[in-house]
């Protein structure tokens, strides 16, 4: 059995840094298919996003886009450290960096919802 399943499953955010563009608002929809972990986003300030990732051991190889409100396209890079929460959720810690707005960094949290 898989340690972590991402299939299926709905994330929203716990915190971010002022420098981030998702809020509370904002849902990410994943699917996996063995180590390849993919995400859809939307919500709040974003329009559409986009989450490609690799899966390996307690972690998350992510590259993201996405298109906000005000009509930016924005990408960018992250590793997602993974836990599991008490109750059994899956929870993000991810240490991000823009690669487009002058390569700003930034940390958020992720937690699995219902």
């Amino acid at each position: 059995m898989k340690k972590f399943d991402f299939n299926n499953k709905r994330f929203a955010l716990i915190q971010n840094s002022d420098n981030g563009q998702v809020n509370t608002e904002t849902i990410f929809n994943y699917k996996q298919d063995d180590n390849l972990v993919t995400a859809d986003y939307f919500g709040g300030s974003i329009k559409y996003g986009k989450i490609i990732a690799e899966l390996k051991d307690d972690q998350l190889n992510m590259l993201y886009q996405c298109f906000t409100t005000d009509n930016q396209l924005k990408a960018g890079k992250a590793l997602a450290q993974i836990e599991l929460t008490e109750n059994g959720k899956i929870k993000l810690s991810l240490n991000w960096q823009w690669l487009t707005d002058g390569n700003d960094k930034g940390i958020s949290e992720y937690i699995e919802i219902d």
